[in-house]
């Protein structure tokens, strides 16, 4: 692999460019009040019944309910902002507690695609869970994040919210009860509606749209010169990519990363390479958050890598040394 040296600032900018157009228009951020949720069930998914579109919009007024928390402080919203591809613009998160999370929150957006398994790529940075029905109670039985130690007090917390019966009632049948497998299945296909797919390298790679000579210059930066593509999925949409990487943050590892899934000494430092769509709303980047900008990142494939055991091959030399 090519070294990294975007010292030119033509090239600084037909990289940057190309990184920028995978981006599409910030999310409308419109989150739903807890006191005035709209028992109207909007029109979702196209061509599908009233009860799977009541069981979507039941999962979105999860997402934004802050009563998912111990103390009603913290929403699933709270981390993962509308506004910012569904990613937070904080290094930590700030958890019920106002303490704060391990990792950054990751954007959640084309986890999968609404028409195959939702199993696909391992979700989290480590990859610990490989299924996002499951994963929805592990941020909120966080000690860190929303502190849930009892789903059975939760859910007769929820079930008493008198917003929740008419939803409830089109999306599992009158007089039914919200369980966690309903709280799942629901918040699940709520998330899965994430999609973008719509972006200007999109409709460039499906050939329904062009992008400009420092555009294109960019995109061969991106998928040849300095073979980004061999970690970073372009593809459009659903986002599935199952690699781990060690790209070098620092010689003394401090995060163990996929290590503590696997408990494998070759996985250490290595983290899940994450979807670049709406690269530019979800910064600081990074598993720990230390680059606030899209040029720190750059900087750091052109000259910050360290050396460490792990170090992933495509960011070393031909003679096995980092690349410099």
């Amino acid at each position: 692999m090519k070294r990294l040296s975007l010292r030119h600032p033509m090239l600084l900018a037909a990289f940057t460019g190309i990184v920028f157009i995978i981006s599409c228009n910030k999310f409308k951020n419109t989150p739903i009040s807890s006191a005035e949720v709209d028992t109207n069930i909007p029109q979702y998914f196209a061509g599908a019944d009233e009860t799977f579109n009541a069981q979507i919009h039941l999962g979105r007024v999860l997402f934004y309910d802050k009563n998912l928390s111990v103390n009603n402080s913290i929403s699933c919203a709270s981390c993962h902002k509308q506004a910012l591809a569904f990613a937070d613009n904080t290094a930590f998160s700030t958890g019920f507690e106002n303490r704060l999370t391990k990792r950054n929150s990751m954007a959640i957006q084309n986890i999968t695609s609404p028409m195959i398994s939702i199993e696909g790529s391992p979700l989290f940075w480590d990859g610990r869970e490989p299924d996002l029905n499951s994963l929805i109670a592990k941020p909120i039985a966080n000690h860190i994040e929303m502190g849930i130690t009892d789903f059975d007090q939760l859910l007769k917390k929820l079930n008493s919210l008198s917003y929740y019966r008419p939803i409830l009632d089109k999306a599992y049948g009158t007089g039914s009860t919200l369980s966690l497998e309903g709280m799942s299945t629901a918040m699940t296909q709520f998330i899965l509606m994430f999609q973008t797919l719509h972006s200007r390298f999109d409709e460039a790679q499906v050939g329904s749209g062009s992008l400009n000579a420092l555009e294109v210059r960019g995109r061969l930066l991106f998928n040849t010169t300095y073979n980004c593509v061999s970690c970073h999925n372009p593809m459009p949409g659903m986002y599935q990519s199952s690699g781990f990487h060690n790209i070098g943050l620092e010689s003394s590892i401090q995060d163990k990363g996929r290590m503590d899934v696997t408990g494998n000494s070759s996985d250490e430092g290595l983290f899940r390479a994450p979807d670049l769509h709406n690269v530019a709303l979800t910064a600081p980047y990074m598993h720990d958050g230390r680059f606030n900008s899209l040029d720190e990142v750059l900087n750091h494939y052109s000259h910050g890598i360290q050396e460490n055991k792990n170090l992933s091959h495509v960011l070393r030399n031909d003679d096995g040394s980092a690349l410099k």
